[in-house]
């Protein structure tokens, strides 16, 4: 496994994975402790049976969790890093990702706001790729980010508060004309658990929250974990070698009608000035249409692609070089594809057969050892057991003027659960804490109880700044990591 891996090399990989494990440890006492809010202050649980009960629970969520999330994660990050992550430039953005938002992380814990580690990790990508972009010559502010990635998770990090919001309103305003027991909508007596159907619910709904959470957030360190790993040890983690004999000879065949659709509208392509994965790796960083030329590239890299895996019954019949280049091309050909089928620019039976190819390819990229799931479970869930408290007494606290009641923390916990995990089938990076804080906020206001305004705006400000913070703070390390790893003779 690590014969290909200098001294240096191995130095970067253990530090970059203590960070990785590191950043999802925080995230497990940052986040997971929105999930334990509404069963502590209903007295449902005693908080250290809460956080275990939590921590297993995220566990195993990690453990289940199929991985679209992560690589949507990664699909924000640039290209030409994507392509070259065992560069200096690779690992230095490896480095200012993980680092920028565990410092984030960590004060706004410190200052008990349930801030977003999904907003403070995809801020730390936007900064990575704009500064990657601006120390070229010819670049312009804003290029290195993919936008159109950055606006499907902008839309589903914005979007998924008002929803929490809305649909927490509703729900306990329906409970509250459908259910008619006084009890559910006292606050809680101290030292007294609640009616046994009651905390059945709150226990079952909290539950469901934090596997929702290992599921969805867990993901995105898995993704960084994968990266490190194809950086410095390419031969073992650029594909996958568990792929079958019968999965490879599937690309073969589905290739083949796809490098025919892709070479026909290649038609009258001037002459290539560039090797064809430059040209779509060029075609990739833009926001342009594809001309002849990058159909025609298209075309080539897809034939080579078969061609690379004709006769191979298994992909350690490759060498550590031929690895490294097929992954790069499979990601340079699935990433064109997504981007053409979403301009609609083809045929629908064109389309079929492009996303039938791209659909054998992504599993050979797009894949997750299992190692990693227990590693990164293993931290999301022991972080859920410590330092806990000082997000829970905010969101059980401080957002609503009187206490949670028992409706409120179910009616919360069950919208926050459903929300994560629609997020998490539809492979998109949501905020457990905004989820869920905002979920409590509409049911204090169905309720009446009125809303403290202090903590409303505490909230609301380290909602705007975690972005624009994290992506100066991911822009200023990833140029300080540059050097970093410049002077370990890491290029």
């Amino acid at each position: 496994m690590f014969e290909d891996a200098s001294w240096t090399s191995t130095l970067f990989l253990i530090l970059a994975l203590g960070l990785a494990l590191g950043f999802e440890f925080v995230n497990g006492f940052h986040d997971t402790a929105n999930a334990v809010a509404t069963v502590i202050y209903t007295n449902a649980l005693r908080p250290t049976v809460a956080v275990v009960w939590s921590g297993i629970w995220n566990f195993l969520g990690v453990l289940s969790s199929s991985g679209a999330v992560a690589f949507g994660v990664l699909a924000l990050l640039p290209v030409e890093l994507i392509l070259n992550v065992g560069s200096a430039a690779g690992f230095a953005m490896v480095f200012s990702l993980l680092l920028s938002a565990i410092i984030w992380n960590l004060g706004t814990w410190y200052l008990g706001l349930p801030a977003s580690s999904s907003h403070t990790l995809i801020g730390s990508i936007m900064g990575v790729g704009m500064a990657n972009a601006m120390m070229k010559e010819g670049s312009r502010f804003g290029d290195g980010v993919s936008w159109s990635k950055a606006q499907e998770v902008g839309i589903s990090l914005l979007a998924s508060p008002v929803v929490g919001f809305v649909c927490a309103f509703g729900l306990l305003l329906a409970m509250k004309h459908f259910i008619k027991r006084e009890d559910l909508y006292r606050d809680p007596r101290p030292g007294h658990p609640p009616p046994t159907w009651i905390r059945g619910i709150l226990i079952l709904t909290c539950t469901g929250v934090s596997f929702a959470h290992g599921s969805n957030d867990g993901q995105k360190g898995m993704g960084l974990i994968l990266l490190i790993l194809i950086g410095i040890l390419p031969g073992t983690y650029a594909l996958d070698l568990a792929a079958t004999q019968p999965s490879l000879e599937r690309i073969v065949v589905t290739a083949q009608p796809a490098s025919r659709i892709l070479a026909g509208y290649a038609a009258n392509a001037p002459v290539a000035t560039r090797a064809p994965a430059d040209e779509i790796s060029a075609f990739l960083k833009t926001k342009q249409p594809p001309d002849s030329r990058v159909f025609l590239a298209l075309s080539q890299v897809t034939a080579g692609i078969a061609a690379t895996l004709n006769g191979k019954r298994a992909v350690t019949d490759l060498d550590q070089p031929a690895r490294s280049l097929l992954r790069s091309n499979i990601y340079l050909v699935t990433e064109s594809i997504s981007r053409l089928v979403d301009r609609k620019q083809l045929q629908p039976a064109e389309r079929a057969t492009l996303e039938d190819f791209r659909s054998t390819l992504n599993p050979l990229t797009k894949y997750i050892p299992f190692w990693v799931k227990v590693a990164v479970a293993l931290a999301l869930g022991l972080g859920t057991m410590i330092g806990w408290e000082r997000v829970v007494i905010t969101v059980g606290e401080k957002i609503g003027q009187s206490h949670l009641t028992y409706a409120q923390g179910a009616a919360s916990e069950f919208v926050a659960a459903t929300t994560i995990a629609a997020a998490d089938v539809a492979g998109l990076p949501v905020s457990t804490t905004h989820v869920l804080s905002s979920a409590v906020a509409g049911t204090m206001t169905a309720n009446g109880s009125g809303l403290q305004m202090n903590t409303v705006r505490n909230l609301a400000l380290a909602w705007l700044l975690t972005m624009p913070v994290c992506v100066f703070l991911g822009a200023l390390l990833f140029a300080l990591g540059l050097n970093i790893v410049v002077g370990l003779g890491l290029r």
